[in-house]
């Protein structure tokens, strides 16, 4: 199995996905054939969406297809060698894949081989539940369990910084209320710029910023960049 979790999209100073770029070099091998799912996309069409990945992603000449535009989708998801989930809400999405019956043709793509690449929304979907999004619920996804194709619960863009003169929770309070009600979870917290890669049975964080584990009634856990999780 092979996955990219990606934590965002965007680096100051630079185009959209261009950081990515080499990561997926070093993790294409031959594939060429994506399939793209772009339905964490709510404020730009299906289409749009796909067309702006296609365009950051040119260099490496991908042949990639928005999951909305066939008839089969799962047929087409089977056939990848590549499943592309890009960021949004990730309720919109889940939501989406769940009614398109696509959830296990993509687990079963990625056991099968083909590389899943994520980011943001994408990234958490590939998680076991949906539970650790920043997203505001927009729309009843029928449930938040999810891919499950990593045994970690990712939390996307991660901060604990508050705006001077915010009253609200931090990240990690929030994080903290998940692990009341459910404290067999295990959350990372990725911030931006930082990515978790799934090769040769091992999962590993990359990028040069440490992450945050958070086990419930225990510290937070400081993680290195290179950290592997298994």
């Amino acid at each position: 199995m092979e996955l990219l979790l990606l934590s965002n999209s965007v680096l100051p100073g630079t185009e959209y996905l261009e950081y990515a770029l080499p990561l997926l070099k070093a993790q294409l091998g031959g594939r060429r054939k994506v399939v793209f799912i772009p339905f964490a996309g709510v404020t730009q069409t299906f289409d749009a969406y796909t067309d702006k990945v296609r365009l950051a992603l040119a260099e490496l000449d991908l042949s990639i297809t928005g999951i909305h535009t066939v008839d089969d989708a799962p047929a087409a998801i089977a056939a990848a060698e590549m499943v592309m989930v890009g960021g949004g809400n990730t309720f919109n999405l889940l939501k989406n894949c769940r009614e398109r019956g696509l959830i296990e043709p993509i687990r079963q793509a990625v056991n099968n081989g083909a590389l899943y690449v994520g980011w943001s929304a994408g990234a958490n979907l590939a998680c076991p539940t949906i539970r650790t999004t920043n997203d505001m619920p927009i729309i009843d996804p029928g449930g938040l369990d999810a891919l499950n194709l990593v045994p970690l619960q990712i939390n996307p863009h991660f901060t604990n910084a508050l705006p001077a003169g915010h009253q609200g929770e931090t990240r990690e309070q929030r994080i903290r209320e998940l692990l009341v009600v459910a404290p067999e979870l295990e959350v990372i917290g990725l911030p931006e710029g930082s990515w978790i890669t799934v090769q040769d049975g091992h999962a590993q964080l990359g990028g040069d910023k440490s992450a945050l584990l958070f086990k419930a009634r225990q510290p937070a856990i400081t993680l290195a960049a290179g950290h592997r999780f298994f």
